[in-house]
């Protein structure tokens, strides 16, 4: 007797709502109505006899039966695309597919692209820059880069580098904040948020204060932290009573931040090697040398039991490729190299 399968269509809705947690981000992915996102689901919850979601007014979540169902349609979706990847005939001319942010793609992966396509021409590239996540391998990726303070269990995270955070503005704003010593004062500056960063200003006053940093001609005097400890810490010409982190410019992009920085309307915090073709043309310098490293990194993450060597050598060749492009933006002595400076422990 054949097995009796639910709805492929109803299935694959399912699926995708379950992954993002939202009816409207399935229907976005999968090219469909919201509305026969959710009539789907109506339909297959019926079928099956069970309640998949809770409905409420803020949005949607797996019941605890939607949680176990939804580990075996994604196993076995998964089972279906690894299965179809390794058909003979479908592998032929397939790009490389990659997820990645777009401010690491425009500023850091597409300038070296070129390289990759010199040493291997007949290897096709394809990168996805959109905010969604990924399902490895039933969204057909190959790879994504994603931020991360460490790796996530159910798929393989290799590690590529993390950022270096440093206070970076337009020359003549920097020149605006000296005071008649020379001195740069942090204080009169405008400081530019970046509401979207996982770190940001708040991460680079702390690290200075924890790292115990005299900050060698840069007053900070005024500054305005938030929830950032710095009693006790010896950092010269320092207001440490009363501090907050509230004010200044807020955008919902770093790549928006470097901008505002370079129009003269603020400081942002630089993220190396992001913001280093910046600083090497000179349309944004250092507002102070000191530079701290990000709690966060860079991973590349692919399906645990990703295709091989032997059945697609161009996925093992283009990993390998990025691991050496990023090695050396992942070792410490880069930032002595490029004129940074880690503070001192």
């Amino acid at each position: 007797m054949p097995l009796r399968l639910p709805p492929l269509p109803a299935l694959r809705f399912f699926e995708a709502a379950g992954r993002h947690q939202s009816f409207k981000l399935a229907a976005a992915e999968l090219n469909v109505t919201p509305s026969a996102i959710s009539h789907g689901i109506v339909g297959l919850e019926q079928s099956l006899g069970v309640e998949l979601f809770v409905r409420e007014p803020r949005g949607i979540s797996l019941t605890a039966t939607g949680v176990d169902y939804l580990s075996y349609v994604s196993e076995a979706f998964s089972l279906i695309a690894i299965g179809t990847q390794r058909l003979p005939n479908h592998r032929a001319n397939r790009p490389i597919a990659l997820s990645c942010a777009p401010t690491l793609a425009s500023r850091w992966l597409l300038p070296r692209l070129a390289a990759f396509r010199t040493r291997w021409p007949h290897a096709n590239v394809t990168v996805d820059t959109s905010h969604r996540q990924v399902g490895f391998p039933v969204d057909g990726f190959d790879f994504a880069i994603r931020l991360s303070r460490a790796p996530v269990a159910g798929t393989a995270w290799t590690r590529l580098f993390s950022e270096r955070l440093v206070p970076v503005c337009s020359p003549a704003y920097v020149d605006n904040l000296r005071d008649e010593h020379g001195n740069v004062d942090l204080g009169r500056a405008t400081l530019i948020h970046v509401n979207s960063a996982s770190e940001d200003w708040e991460a680079w006053f702390d690290g200075v204060a924890l790292d115990g940093v005299a900050l060698d001609g840069v007053a900070l005097d005024g500054v305005a932290l938030d929830g950032v400890a710095l009693d006790g810490v010896a950092l010269d010409g320092v207001a440490l009573d009363g501090i907050e982190l509230n004010d200044g410019l807020r955008v919902d992009t770093i790549q928006l931040a470097f901008e505002a920085a370079s129009m003269g309307l603020g400081v942002a915090l630089g993220r190396r090697p992001l913001v280093d073709r910046d600083l090497a043309s000179g349309t944004l310098v250092e507002a102070c040398p000191q530079t701290i490293a990000s709690s966060t990194a860079y991973w590349l993450v692919s399906a645990q039991n990703t295709e091989s060597a032997e059945h697609r050598p161009e996925l093992f060749d283009f990993k390998q490729w990025l691991l050496s492009e990023a090695a050396p933006f992942d070792d410490p002595s880069v930032a002595a190299d490029t004129g940074s400076r880690r503070p001192n422990h």
